[in-house]
């Protein structure tokens, strides 16, 4: 039986409007992420984030640098929201992220965003993949049911930095069907210093024990061998262990469990202000990388995939052509 996503059940039950007036209501004196900045954002007052009422979209695309099983033959249909509730120093998007007087421009309707959503769909992508859905969570709601209204079937991914508000998450329960979660650091003060936030571990690690919850930690495989339903944890390794990789994987492997699918990338390289930043003003050294990746087998955590390393300065790898998979993952998908 081919998938069905649980947002189509909970729109024709009027559990997605009643979703939908909940979350923009919190725009009132906006909480929708940790920072809880108290703007009425319904009144297009401007949060932290630099975000006002309306969502601001950078660019949307089939995209082909995700995870092999999401990608499949036609893409990730993602939506790449401009500005951020974090400000990474070494951000490789930071010209969207961290640009808000030019992303001003970007601003577009609910109905504007829905079309997007259902263009991604008559495309042929497999997925609608929400990059940087954080701080404009109410509004892809409320574009989503629009979009649901004239035929949006498609799984949706909820690609965030993780520095999520749980009870935010609680109100996408049954309408995200894969969550896609950084986790940054396991350091309070490595999130301060180069993210520029407060308690990332405790929020983000908060966060994604309710994904778990609602996805849980096996990945559900269609017919046409793509994730359908589950979580996928993504862990950049960073140069002098800022990230703190043990920790982390650590902490997944006993709050979660070693089931839990894992995406280790290699990709870091200096960029934006971390050009001019001790320690963080070189790419992962291979010896770095591979002692991330030794832990994994310790730790016997085996589903997922792991970027292969290159020493070119400035390569970005891509997951479909330079990826290892996990013992739990297949790279194919016939």
């Amino acid at each position: 039986m081919s998938f069905v996503p649980s947002y189509i059940k909970l729109y024709h039950a009027g559990e997605l409007h009643r979703r939908v007036e909940s979350l923009e209501a919190m725009l009132g004196a906006c909480n929708i992420c940790p920072h809880e900045c108290g703007n009425n954002r319904l009144r297009d007052e401007i949060s932290r984030c630099y975000s006002g009422y309306l969502p601001v979209v950078s660019a949307y695309t089939p995209h082909f640098g995700e995870e092999p099983l999401l990608v499949g033959t036609k893409g990730v249909g993602n939506i790449f929201f401009g500005n951020c509730n974090l400000r990474c120093i070494y951000c490789q998007n930071y010209l969207i992220s961290q640009n808000y007087r030019a992303e001003r421009k970007n601003e577009v309707s609910f109905e504007q965003l829905s079309k997007m959503m259902l263009d991604l769909q008559e495309r042929g992508c497999h997925e609608i993949g929400f990059v940087s859905p954080t701080h404009f969570v109410p509004q892809i709601i409320k574009s989503l049911e629009i979009a649901v209204g004239k035929g949006l079937t498609i799984p949706l991914i909820y690609n965030t930095n993780a520095y999520d508000s749980v009870e935010v998450l609680r109100l996408l329960d049954g309408i995200i069907d894969i969550y896609l979660p950084d986790l940054k650091y396991s350091d309070e003060e490595m999130g301060y210093q180069y993210s520029k936030i407060k308690e990332y571990p405790r929020h983000a690690r908060a966060a994604i024990i309710e994904m778990r919850r609602q996805v849980g930690s096996e990945l559900l495989i269609g017919e046409d061998g793509l994730v359908k339903r589950g979580l996928i944890i993504r862990h950049l390794v960073l140069p002098n262990d800022i990230a703190g990789s043990k920790d982390a994987l650590k902490w997944i492997k006993t709050e979660l469990g070693s089931e839990t699918t894992m995406s280790v990338m290699a990709q870091y390289f200096p960029t934006h202000k971390a050009l001019t930043t001790p320690l963080l003003d070189r790419k992962v050294r291979q010896g770095e990388y591979e002692r991330v990746l030794a832990l994994l087998d310790t730790l016997r955590i085996e589903n997922g995939w792991a970027q292969e390393y290159e020493a070119s300065e400035y390569y970005k790898p891509e997951f479909e052509d330079r990826n290892r998979p996990f013992k739990g993952c297949p790279d194919n998908f016939d």
